[in-house]
């Protein structure tokens, strides 16, 4: 981004009152970005000509200085000037005179096709939004070594869904397809499938299965620039999935001269990091050029290493979940356990050696990871070139390589039936009859873990052309990710280990009643399982644009976006397990074919007031009337508005209000078909409206067909008040409203209570279907009856698939409060984001009561807040910021729990080496710490279907305090 149009508070014809100094340190590089990056850092509204500044290279600009100082440095000997144009400052020539293509009073011609999220008009502010910008300088600051931990700082970001800390604690939100141990985004918390991902303004390639979420991991932090998050619906602009919100990150394309960091960091010793990058770029006369690359590397973080990583959570007043599969192990008969002692190799095991009564137990997470292993190269490239006055070409692309290695819950834990073939048997009943021994072959197998490989590659080429003052852009695009993952020690093959406990052959029978390894290796070796897939998103795109002035009103020029685009999306998965049987079996998982997706959208922003028109009561006042129309050729259309208003009835502040509508497709996980995915079982379920207490149904399983897309609607009203009588406070505030309907979604896991709460899943109920019907679906492959239950008996119908099912509306304010001052001890900087979710009226289905889920495990607590304290003097800078995240409610246990709020500290001291010391100039020394204090996730008692943890992965860092030195040389 070059030119940057950002709030300001200028006086018509006038520059603002003097802002407070700032603290720059901005090396040698491209004119336009200079200016771009201080009218961000000081809140100026700037509109730049690329004619006036192609070629053309700004001066180091180190130290303090007033936003008007710093223009002025970096604007001497250029022959250039800032001029007032209304509320803007413009770029004009220090001659009165102008040459075709510059700008003028009425209109200039912005220098990036890259524009701010939330708009398509370039150089130009999202009008009626309120993007959050984390800057380079943000980025350095708070120490933030990847992409996933620059979101996890956002207070609107809830941490539910694919991500590290989920994996294996959550089954909510995504969480399971997250197979490749990648990091979503997930804003608002209405899903990481419905928060639209950019890289300079492109959709990059899905991740995990089916590509449901986009990958940040693979991103990497060295290279970007900024990150530009607007948390409101925008699918009028960019399509599906900017549901909740978009998130743009920016890479560093004009770039002069190298930068080369050096980072190594731990957790308290644990899960030690190291990052090092390089960042070169060069600007010439008609061009330029950046080259990024990044390596890091991470441990593994260890279960046994964090106290509240446990099954047994009776130290923190919860239950002793550990489960009764141990080695040696328990057996079962006649309705009695009977430990096996351990200290033996089963050899010489007698029945009164048993421990009548007594289970063996263990904790599955002694054996178990809480974050992987994780090492990733990243490389950046980009270009572009003026082929002439009015062409230019442009190139950029991302490739990454992860590799990933996590222990795991596996299934290690298993009952066996031994028979009195095996050599080791013991009953202790008496008898030859078979005897259940529950056994945990972790100890024997090793742990059960997942590694694999990720390798991401994001590419986009394109040819810009002038035209008068109009701007066009043509382009095309391939994004591809390949995930390969396998996990090993995945359990015991069935079928081998069958016949190895049948083993009358003490040499190589499997031994389920001494200690880990009382069994032979070799027979031990030929029961591992295994279970391995490999999976391939790939996304062809093309598209045009244009961009310029429609027609002139007194307040200025009405300008017009407009584009079409074209995408084209495939995923195919396959598998390969050796779970049963001889040798290893491969499936290719069915999924609907390639996706293609038409659009055309447009965009027009009108100047209605202007501060030169002497308007009472309205400074200045801005219409934008998005929309766009897109086609899918498997779910067919939708049409969705957007309109935006700024007025501004003061200079110092501005009111802006948003509406539109929104929506997200159907992925390739929803709308697969077939006997893999779906079935209809006939079963017994509770029913008080029954005589008997039950009823005979037949549940419908899978994905239902003919899905919609999911549809939302999203308005918005706030300010942004900068008041000139207090230089540096800045206070942005905006009130959201989503509704969100035709969710996909079903009831299944609530499926033993659908008969006994009528009232909540009606909707799926058909309590008088027809025996033809019945016989329909009787008749069909696929049915699954192992019951044998006959249709006769069937005297209902439940349907439990996936469909457009259930509705959310959520509805909350996000806060911004900012102060910067000057005094002669030091520069400071104050601020306070937040977010307050007021309410998440959550609909099961349709017609069942709404329920405010806030506040509750799966979904965002009511309140996140993020302070800032910034104090910088000279080459030393100490930035500080507390975090917190308020209580809720455990509503997966009972009785319900309360789960304690979450406060915690960073801290970041920096040391920059003055320009007179030449050997060392352009060094900086960070030393930052995470969770300074150390402080323990709060207590939460968190039940999965194969185990129990106690804390909350979806709000909280199992990681602790985390202390990181880097080192960064600007050359």
């Amino acid at each position: 981004m070059l030119a940057l149009t950002l709030a300001g508070t200028a006086a018509a014809q006038t520059r603002p009152a003097a802002r407070p100094a700032q603290t720059f340190d901005l090396g040698r590089q491209d004119l336009g970005q200079a200016l771009s990056a201080v009218a961000l850092a000081s809140g100026r509204e700037v509109v730049v000509s690329q004619a006036l500044v192609v070629g053309k290279t700004a001066p180091p600009l180190k130290g303090r200085f007033t936003a008007d100082e710093a223009f002025d440095r970096l604007l001497a000997g250029t022959g250039l000037t800032l001029v007032p144009v209304g509320d803007k400052l413009v770029l004009r020539r220090t001659s009165a005179e102008t040459t075709p293509g510059e700008p003028h009073d009425s209109v200039a011609e912005t220098l990036s096709e890259l524009v701010v999220t939330g708009t398509r008009i370039r150089g130009a502010a999202p009008v009626g939004g309120d993007p959050i910008v984390i800057t380079r300088q943000d980025i350095d600051r708070a120490g933030f070594s990847t992409a996933q931990q620059i979101l996890q700082s956002v207070p609107q970001n809830f941490g539910g869904g694919p991500g590290e800390t989920t994996s294996g604690t959550s089954s909510r939100n995504g969480a399971p397809f997250n197979t490749a141990m990648g990091s979503g985004v997930n804003l608002r918390g209405l899903g990481s499938n419905s928060t639209l991902v950019l890289i300079n303004g492109v959709r990059p390639a899905g991740a995990g299965i089916a590509g449901t979420f986009t990958d940040l991991s693979v991103i990497p932090a060295s290279a970007l620039e900024r990150v530009e998050v607007l948390a409101d619906g925008a699918s009028a602009l960019y399509g599906s999935d900017a549901v909740a919100g978009v998130v743009n990150f920016v890479m560093r394309d004009r770039f002069e001269g190298a930068e080369t960091r050096l980072r190594y960091g731990s957790a308290d010793g644990e899960a030690r990091e190291v990052q090092a990058s390089l960042v070169l770029g060069k600007i010439w006369g008609a061009g330029g050029a950046t080259l990024a690359y990044e390596y890091y590397d991470r441990q593994a973080l260890a279960a046994d290493t964090r106290a509240f990583a446990t099954e047994d959570l009776r130290a923190f007043g919860g239950a002793d979940y550990r489960q009764p599969y141990a080695a040696p192990g328990t057996i079962l008969a006649g309705g009695q356990s009977y430990a096996i002692p351990a200290g033996q190799d089963g050899g010489n095991l007698t029945v009164d050696q048993l421990l009548v009564g007594q289970d063996n137990v263990s904790d599955a997470y002694r054996n178990a990871d809480l974050l992987p292993q994780q090492r990733r190269h990243s490389l950046y490239l980009s270009g572009r070139q003026a082929l002439s006055a009015h062409t230019r070409v442009f190139v950029q692309g991302l490739a990454a390589q992860r590799t990933f290695d996590q222990r795991i819950l596996g299934g290690n834990r298993l009952t066996v039936s031994v028979p009195s073939s095996n050599p080791f048997y013991i009953n202790p009943l008496g008898g030859t009859d078979p005897v259940l021994v529950r056994y945990d072959f972790t100890g024997d197998l090793g742990a059960t873990h997942t590694n694999g490989r990720v390798r991401a590659f994001n590419g986009l080429a394109g040819v810009t052309r002038e035209l008068g003052d109009w701007s066009a852009t043509v382009q095309g695009g391939l994004a591809r990710q390949q995930e390969r993952y396998r996990i090993d020690n995945y359990g015991p093959n069935g079928s081998v280990l069958a016949a190895a406990l049948a083993d009358s052959d003490p040499a190589t029978a499997y031994n389920v009643f001494g200690d880990p390894g009382s069994t032979p290796r070799a027979t031990i070796d030929a029961v591992r399982g295994w279970y391995a897939s490999q999976s391939l998103f790939k996304t062809w795109s093309a598209g045009v644009r244009a961009e310029g002035p429609l027609a002139s009103l007194p307040a200025g020029q009405i300008r017009l976006a407009l584009g079409a685009e074209r995408r084209s999306e495939r995923y195919t998965q396959s598998s390969t397990y050796l779970l049963f049987g001889a040798s290893p079996f491969t499936a290719q998982t069915e999924y609907p074919p390639t996706r293609d997706i038409t659009a055309v959208y447009a965009e027009l922003r009108a100047p209605l007031v202007s501060p030169t028109m002497g308007v009472s009561g309205i400074q200045a006042l801005d219409l934008s009337v998005a929309g766009r129309i897109e086609r899918y050729s498997d779910v067919g259309s939708t049409a969705n508005p957007k309109i935006g208003l700024d007025w501004r009835p003061t200079t110092d502040l501005l009111l802006r209000a948003s509406y539109g509508t929104s929506f997200r497709a159907p992925s390739f996980q929803d709308l697969r078909q077939g006997p893999s995915v779906n079935a209809y079982q006939p079963s017994v379920l509770t029913d008080p409206q029954s005589p008997s207490g039950n009823t005979t149904v037949l549940t419908l399983l899978g994905n239902a067909p003919d899905m919609d897309p999911e549809q939302a609607t999203t308005w918005t009203a706030g300010l942004t008040y900068k008041p000139s009588q207090i230089p540096g406070l800045n206070v942005s505030a905006t009130y959201y409203d989503i509704d969100y309907r035709d969710r996909i979604a079903n009831v299944n896991a609530n499926a033993f209570n659908i008969l006994i709460e009528r009232d909540l899943y009606g909707e799926v109920i058909d309590d008088h279907p027809s025996a033809a019907t019945i016989a329909a679906y009787y008749t069909s492959p696929l049915l699954y009856n192992p019951g044998g239950i006959a249709a006769s008996a069937v005297t209902a119908i439940v349907d439990l698939r996936n469909r457009n099912l259930s509705r959310v509306r959520q509805r909350g304010l996000d806060l911004d409060v900012g102060y910067a001052i000057s005094a002669p001890w030091g520069d400071i900087n104050l601020g306070l984001s937040g977010s307050y979710i007021f309410s998440i009226d959550q609909q099961v289905t349709n017609t069942s009561p709404t329920v405010d889920v806030v506040g509750t495990v799966g979904n965002p607590t009511d309140l996140r807040l993020r302070g800032r304290a910034g104090w910088s003097r000279g080459p030393w800078t100490v930035t500080g910021f507390v975090n917190f995240t308020s209580n809720y409610e455990n509503q997966t246990v009972s009785p319900r729990q309360g789960v304690d709020s979450w406060t915690t500290a960073d801290l970041q001291l920096a040391y920059t080496v003055p320009d007179n010391a030449p050997r060392l100039r352009g060094v900086r020394l960070a030393l930052t710490a995470t969770n300074l204090f150390d402080r323990d996730p709060p207590f939460a008692e968190m039940r999965t279907v194969v185990s129990a943890i106690g804390y909350d992965g979806e709000k909280a860092d199992p990681s602790g305090r985390r202390v990181a030195l880097e080192i960064t040389k600007s050359w």
